[in-house]
């Protein structure tokens, strides 16, 4: 049946008891409950038709078309491989000679957040890969630099899915080029190819621009406000990294203490592995699927990003057990970390379970398509861009997906282009990529912004409500610079709008801020 705007209920309902309880499980499963409910509202015996629903959705994490699900399961099983990664590389004290290495090279905090963020910009090739790898590496020079994990999750996440949505080689690239590609050929538009219009379209992709930038000038500016200034002051003022009232966060463990003296390369072979087995991986897997017979896009396009972190990670797992052994870490020692790993990792697979969960409840309430049927072909084109962007970004936010806003909105812009005004083709479908962005950053229950805390360190709330006045801020920017591009046609005129505003907000920011600082005095 048809839900229409009720069927926003279950996610904001989730999202206002994430803000009112600061329980993530508990939220989750209000809206999850409440979602199912409408789901099987016209059953007879609708409790039980719903109960059985959210039991399918989750042995379908586990289990799928009679075998086990290379998806979701395989991202687990990597979760679980990366914390007992960590854990190891914590026993042996690799962690901490990095930590010690690292502030003979990084030696400021700004420091520690740029090259977290240059990090983030580097590894462009998948948004979970980024997130998690990224948090992990920083980690040690982050901590000795008293950065909270708050502002670590911040600088993760906002160049992960940011760098992934303009590079043409990662698996969203690929994607969206196949979309892309699909649009362009449903209305004969023929001047450019699919990679020549996803180039086109990356510097139109405002959010993703500014999105990078504000990190480094949060960095540079010391521009922390809100909940994020409180995370940054307790980590100055007495080296609590996150909330301690909050137990461990994920990816720590109280129960891993190093036993060993500990070498920098203790933590830099294990992580290289990883990125280095993880990319093969993601080559091999694109060559079979395509059958050796593509180019390198379609070999990303058709990659299995799963199954590649999954092999990737056992490697990495190998080769950080061998160095535990080598550096003499006694037997106990060694399967005290393995199990202290697992633990480290599971709040954060709890709440990625729980979103996944609620994103299919999401999809049959038919969320995503009652928001784009909002979008309205008479309306002034001027203003299309600017709409789309707010639709794409509530859509993603609503339902936790930026490639699932990408699958419903891009045919949709798409299709109003080409009935209204085919030379805005380009601006909007950049405005859908740089909405399901803006979304997916404020989204407690996107994937990405859970393992993007995971891989920092931080307890998932803390970073949710921590980025989201960033975010805000980007998107507001993002707003005005469509509406530039949507009077003037022009893409410059955008992105100077986007850089005039961005300038000015850097600017009232470092002034509050300041005053802030000066009333503490």
């Amino acid at each position: 049946m048809e839900h229409g705007i009720l069927s926003l209920l279950p996610p904001v309902l989730a999202l206002l008891m994430v803000i009112i309880t600061k329980r993530v499980l508990f939220s989750l499963g209000i809206g999850i409950i409440v979602g199912a409910l409408m789901v099987n509202q016209t059953e007879e015996m609708f409790v039980n038709e719903a109960i059985g629903q959210v039991f399918t959705i989750v042995s379908g994490i586990f289990i799928a078309d009679g075998g086990i699900n290379t998806w979701e399961f395989y991202i687990i099983l990597f979760l679980l491989i990366l914390g007992m990664i960590a854990s190891l590389i914590t026993v042996t004290g690799g962690s901490r000679a990095f930590g010690e290495w690292a502030l003979t090279k990084v030696k400021t905090r700004t420091g520690a957040q740029f090259v977290s963020g240059f990090l983030g910009l580097i590894i462009f090739i998948d948004d979970y890969f980024n997130s998690l790898t990224v948090g992990n590496v920083s980690r040690p020079f982050t901590d000795r630099h008293r950065v909270s994990r708050a502002k670590l999750a911040y600088v993760v996440d906002s160049t992960a899915a940011p760098i992934c949505v303009v590079s043409p080689i990662s698996s969203w690239g690929a994607y969206i080029i196949t979309i892309i590609g699909g649009i362009l050929a449903a209305h004969g538009v023929t001047q450019y190819e699919a990679l020549q219009a996803f180039l086109l379209i990356a510097p139109m992709n405002f959010y993703a621009v500014f999105a990078v930038l504000l990190v480094f000038a949060v960095a540079y500016f010391k521009l922390d406000f809100g909940p994020m200034r409180i995370h940054e002051n307790r980590a100055i003022e007495t080296g609590e990294l996150t909330d301690t009232d909050k137990g461990p966060a994920p990816g720590e463990s109280e129960d891993a203490k190093p036993v060993g003296e500990g070498h920098a390369g203790d933590l830099i072979w294990p992580i290289a592995t990883l990125i280095a087995g993880t990319v093969l991986f993601m080559v091999i897997t694109g060559v079979q699927a395509t059958e050796g017979q593509a180019g390198l896009l379609a070999t990303f396009e058709n990659t299995d990003v799963a199954a590649s972190l999954l092999y990737g990670g056992l490697i990495s797992l190998a080769v950080t057990i061998v160095i535990s052994l080598l550096r003499s870490i006694p037997v106990k020692n060694l399967s005290t970390g393995l199990w202290a790993g697992i633990k480290s990792m599971l709040p954060a697979i709890y709440i990625l379970i729980f979103a996944w969960t609620i994103i299919e409840i999401i999809g049959e309430l038919g969320t995503g398509e009652y928001l784009a049927s909002i979008v309205d072909q008479h309306i002034p084109l001027a203003f299309l861009p600017a709409l789309l962007f707010v639709i794409a970004g509530f859509m993603a936010f609503s339902t936790g997906t930026s490639w699932g806003t990408f699958a419903v909105m891009l045919p949709i812009a798409g299709e109003i282009a080409a009935l209204t005004d085919i030379s805005l083709m380009l601006p909007v479908l950049a405005a859908v990529l740089a909405g399901a962005i803006f979304g997916d950053h404020c989204s407690p229950i996107s994937d990405t912004t859970i393992l993007s805390s995971t891989g920092a360190g931080s307890h998932h709330i803390d970073h949710v409500i921590t980025q989201l006045p960033y975010a805000l801020i980007v998107g507001l920017i993002t707003i005005l610079s469509f509406l530039a591009l949507g009077f003037t046609g022009s893409v410059w005129a955008g992105l100077l709008t986007g850089f005039a505003v961005f300038a000015l907000s850097v600017f009232i920011l470092k002034f509050a801020v300041s005053k802030l600082y000066r009333a503490a005095q």
